[in-house]
């Protein structure tokens, strides 16, 4: 048996799997998480939704809880617009720069 030094210490002649696995760019990282970013925004949004909507009908004539309820609908709606807008912006940016910002065609699942 012999032992070849080169392979043991350097992985010289040996094939090794990229450290960082499929993300070698960071346009494959973003790629990767946005999606789940919109999927828990939509969710933040069902939940704000139902916990203004809970607030507003159990103000029982209280007009500081009815408005609470209604600011938490409000800004629950102005965040996922917030966040809905900037896919577009990123897409507007891509389109007018051609650099691939988000190329989820790049990232295998």
């Amino acid at each position: 048996m012999e032992l070849d030094l080169r392979k043991i210490f350097f992985g010289i002649g040996t094939s090794t799997p990229h450290p960082a696995g499929k993300f070698t760019t960071i346009t494959d990282v973003i790629s990767s998480v946005l999606p789940n970013v919109y999927l828990f925004a939509g969710i933040i949004l069902f939940l704000y939704l139902i916990f203004g909507g809970f607030t507003i009908a159990t103000a029982a004539g209280s007009p500081e809880n009815a408005d609470k309820g209604k600011k938490a609908i409000t800004n629950a709606i102005m965040g996922f617009v917030i966040i809905f807008a900037s896919y577009w912006i990123i897409q507007i940016i891509q389109v007018l720069t051609g650099i691939p910002i988000l190329n989820a065609s790049s990232v295998n699942p």
